[in-house]
């Protein structure tokens, strides 16, 4: 089975059932699949076939589902790319994955044609919403097409459907190449996991160009039949308020934004009675702000994993039955997760090492990187990178990117379980740890928080603090106060710019 047969499927059954709501529009399944066969007939009139790639520059709209799911339809590759990057990263990424056409909205044009001319191209761009003089408008091309089913080659399910590129935080990104079965197994583990059906409703604030929200957000309720809210960006006002006007039942951020609710929500009126469950990924989730959120809200949190190249879910804590805060629960089913050391020796329960992944989910490989693909998915298991352990239940926790461990004095320092402390304090908002060079221990472990609203702390507290609750090489030996720490696109505090800016203050600039 294809994306796009999964899709019609739904339009078959749920008809007029609203597929999604965006802004004030209400667009029904029957409606969404007809716009997808628009799209398809303007693409292959573009050339858009087998082998080709469609590039997606553009925040969340009904366009981004349509354009998905029409040149997935084709056979060809989508690329979604967040719509921050500058241009020299465009180009990278464009040129990597050979763009046939690209898909982007107005404010984001200069920086596509910017990334054009420093690839020496002339990709043709189309524009969606506002109209742009001298560019093709994606509304009103895909309007002079008809609605009717398009008659479409055969699409192998295991060919790639969507190419997403990691963050790159050890060098360029990598094109994560994910196929028609990779993703539509996984909505079929998340539905089963989760117990989804037709009638829920998913707010969709995450960005879509990620694929936390392109499994759980998007193709997930459509597989269900279920409906899709989506808000073009995270404002706390504006998701409490789509929550109550939309009557959402699923919720799924990354903990900076149920951080970003809890200090709204708190002084604020609120209508969240409609949520069911709440979905927490993309990050650690920090027990302290777990536990507040789901007091204010009255809401359970089920916090779960797994990263792009797996499709990306790979365990939850379960609905029904034993929930783990501080653990990302338990592998989904059809999923395989196992702790390796260094050697790809599987290790016993509690041990700690490198969390492995092996399921019909995991992907296809890293385009054009050969020796890329063959280092993650050494002895026939994709390598995550994270470091973890598995408990007696089953549970997994993870403690750390491996990247990130810190070594204190010949002990390995996780910089999760220390950030867990210091989101425990009252005063502490965000928290992120890092290591930095060390003469006599080889790593010291430094500290940066930002505050609360009005709260105080000072360093000497900080570091007492976390003196009584933990063993005195994990304590912190620095702490650095931020108004704010940076985060990517999907809510991850960059610990790299952290670092960068910790190398510039040890070299004096």
């Amino acid at each position: 089975m294809t994306l796009y047969a999964v899709l019609t499927r739904s339009a078959v059954a749920f008809p007029a059932k609203p597929a999604i709501y965006f802004r004030e529009h209400t667009i029904g399944y029957a409606q969404l699949a007809g716009l997808v066969n628009r799209t398809i007939h303007a693409l292959k009139s573009d050339g858009i076939r087998a082998g080709k790639s469609v590039a997606l520059l553009l925040p969340n709209c009904p366009q981004f589902v349509v354009s998905y799911y029409s040149s997935t339809a084709l056979g060809a590759m989508c690329v979604p790319v967040n719509p921050l990057l500058k241009a020299h990263e465009l180009s990278y990424i464009w040129g990597d994955c050979k763009a046939d056409i690209i898909i982007t909205i107005a404010p984001c044009l200069q920086n596509a044609l910017d990334a054009l001319e420093m690839m020496g191209n002339n990709i043709p761009i189309l524009i969606v919403g506002e109209p742009v003089e001298g560019q093709r408008n994606f509304d009103s091309w895909i309007s002079e097409f008809p609605t009717t089913p398009p008659t479409l080659d055969s699409v192998d399910p295991d060919s790639p459907a969507v190419c997403i590129y990691t963050s790159g935080t050890t060098g360029r990104p990598k094109g994560a190449l994910l196929s028609h079965n990779n993703l539509i197994i996984n909505c079929e583990q998340v539905r089963q996991a989760l117990h989804l059906d037709e009638r829920d409703n998913f707010l969709c604030v995450l960005p879509l160009f990620h694929s936390f929200a392109g499994t759980v957000c998007q193709n997930t309720p459509i597989h269900a039949g279920a409906t899709i809210t989506i808000l073009e960006q995270f404002q706390p006002n504006r998701v409490l308020e789509a929550v109550a006007k939309y009557q959402t039942t699923v919720f799924a951020g990354v903990p900076a934004m149920f951080g970003a609710l809890l200090q709204y929500g708190s002084t604020t009126p609120h209508d969240f009675s409609s949520v069911r469950i709440s979905v927490s990924g993309g990050a650690p989730m920090p027990v302290a702000l777990m536990s507040q959120f789901e007091a204010t809200f009255n809401t359970t949190i089920i916090e779960g994993d797994g990263p792009t190249e797996c499709s990306p879910v790979t365990s939850v804590n379960p609905v029904d039955g034993i929930r783990k805060p501080g653990t990302v629960g338990l592998p989904i089913p059809g999923c395989e997760v196992k702790i390796f050391d260094d050697n790809d020796n599987e290790l016993a329960t509690e041990e700690i090492g490198e969390i492995v992944v092996r399921g019909k989910n995991v992907m296809l490989g890293y385009l054009n990187q050969p020796e890329e693909t063959a280092k993650a998915m050494t002895s026939g298991w994709y390598h995550t990178g994270d470091i973890g352990k598995i408990d007696a239940d089953g549970y997994i926790s993870i403690l750390d990117r491996k990247k990130d461990m810190l070594l204190v004095g010949g002990f390995n320092v996780y910089p999760r379980e220390i950030e867990e402390v210091l989101y425990a304090h009252p005063a502490v908002k965000d928290a992120a740890v890092i290591g930095a060079p060390d003469k006599m221990r080889g790593e010291e472990v430094v500290a940066v928080i930002s505050l609360k609203p009005d709260a105080t702390a000072t360093n000497r507290e900080i570091i007492s603090y976390c003196r009584e609750q933990l063993a005195n090489y994990k304590v912190p030996r620095r702490v650095i106060f931020r108004d704010e720490l940076p985060r990517g696109g999907t809510g991850k505090i960059l610990k790299r710019l952290l670092r960068k800016e910790l190398d510039m203050e040890g070299n004096g600039e």
